[in-house]
C-alpha cells in the first residue's frame, strides 16, 4: 500500500508539472496583455502625454500573431513610442519585425538595441541565469544596421550612446541612452550632463536595467527612466514574484513602474513581449506592452 501511495504521489506531481509546462509554453506565452500605469510627473496644468513602451518582442519569421498584436497597438494613438531593444532572434526576422513595427513608425520614436539585436540567442542551461559570474555566450550575426535603418528612416531617435530632444505631444522631450551595459556596449559618460531645463520632459533609456547607469541618468535630472531585459523574471512564482531578473536590479523592481532609489525618478520595466527562443515559457508572468500615461503630480 505504501508503495502505491508514492506511486500516485510521484505521478500526481509528475502529472501536476506536465501541465504546468504545456500552460507555460502554450498558453500564457501567447497571453499578449496591455499593462496600463499612471506615472506622476507633470506639472498642475499640463495634458497628459502617453507612451508606448515595447521591448523584448524576440522575433522569430513565424510569430505572425504576435507581429500582428503589436501593430494594432497603433491603435492607441501614443504620442511616443519607445522601444527598449531585443526585437528578433533570427537572422530571416525583419519581414516580421517590419510587421509588427510598420504601423507605429508614423508616431514619434526612440529606440536602443540589446545584446539580442546583434546576435542570435544559442541555448542555455536555465539554471545558469542563478550565476551571476556565467560566461556570456551569444550566436550568428543578426543584420542590426537593417533593424536600425527601418527605425532611423522613419524618423526615429536612435539613442544608443546618443542624446537629442524632439516633439511628441506638443512638449519638447530631452531623450538619452546607451547602448546594452549587458555586453558592455555602454557607454554613459559620452552623454552624460545635466537635463536641458528647456525641456518639458527627459527621459532615459536603456535595455538592461543597470543600477549604475539609471543612478547616473537620475542624477543627471532624467526624470522618467525605461527598461526591458528581465523578462519580469519569465519564470516568477505566485506571492514571490521574480527569482532572476539577469542583471543587477532587485527582485521586486523586475517588472512594473518603481521609484528609482534616492531620486526623484520614475523607472519603469517592461516585462516584455517574448521569450528566448530555446526556452518558449512564460509562467505567472505574461507577456507585455505598456502605455505610460504621464499625468500631472
Amino acid at each position: 500500500m505504501r508503495l502505491r501511495t508514492a506511486f500516485r504521489v510521484v505521478a500526481g506531481v509528475a502529472a501536476a508539472g506536465a501541465a504546468t509546462l504545456a500552460y507555460a509554453s502554450l498558453v500564457e506565452r501567447n497571453l499578449f496583455t496591455l499593462r496600463r500605469f499612471d506615472v506622476p510627473l507633470l506639472d498642475l496644468d499640463d495634458e497628459p502625454l502617453r507612451i508606448l513602451h515595447l521591448s523584448d518582442l524576440h522575433l522569430m519569421p513565424n510569430q505572425r500573431r504576435k507581429a500582428q498584436w503589436v501593430a494594432d497597438l497603433a491603435g492607441l494613438d501614443p504620442d511616443l513610442v519607445v522601444v527598449t531593444g531585443d526585437n528578433w532572434s533570427h537572422p530571416e526576422a525583419l519581414p516580421i519585425v517590419s510587421q509588427a513595427f510598420e504601423p507605429l513608425l508614423t508616431y514619434p520614436g526612440a529606440f536602443v538595441f540589446g545584446s539580442n539585436d546583434y546576435k542570435g540567442p544559442v541555448f542555455k542551461n536555465p539554471f545558469s541565469y542563478f550565476d551571476k559570474d556565467r560566461e556570456y555566450i551569444q550566436g550568428v550575426d543578426l543584420p542590426y544596421e537593417s533593424l536600425r535603418s527601418l527605425f532611423v528612416s522613419a524618423g526615429w531617435a536612435d539613442l544608443n550612446n546618443a542624446r537629442t530632444t524632439i516633439k511628441a505631444g506638443g512638449r519638447t522631450v530631452e531623450l538619452v541612452g546607451v547602448d546594452d551595459p549587458h555586453v558592455d556596449r555602454d557607454s554613459y559618460e559620452s552623454v552624460a550632463g545635466a537635463a536641458s531645463p528647456s525641456a518639458d520632459l527627459h527621459i532615459g533609456v536603456v535595455h538592461t536595467p543597470d543600477p549604475s547607469v539609471l543612478d547616473a541618468m537620475a542624477a543627471d535630472g532624467f526624470t522618467l527612466l525605461l527598461a526591458g531585459h528581465t523578462h519580469g523574471g519569465q519564470v516568477c512564482v505566485p506571492g514571490v514574484g521574480a527569482l532572476v531578473t539577469n542583471c543587477g536590479l532587485p527582485r521586486q523592481m523586475a517588472k512594473g513602474l518603481h521609484r528609482w532609489p534616492s531620486s526623484s525618478s520614475w523607472l519603469h520595466v517592461s516585462a516584455g513581449l517574448g521569450t528566448h527562443p530555446t526556452a518558449p515559457v512564460r509562467f505567472a508572468c505574461r507577456p507585455e506592452a505598456s502605455l505610460l500615461t504621464l499625468v500631472p503630480r
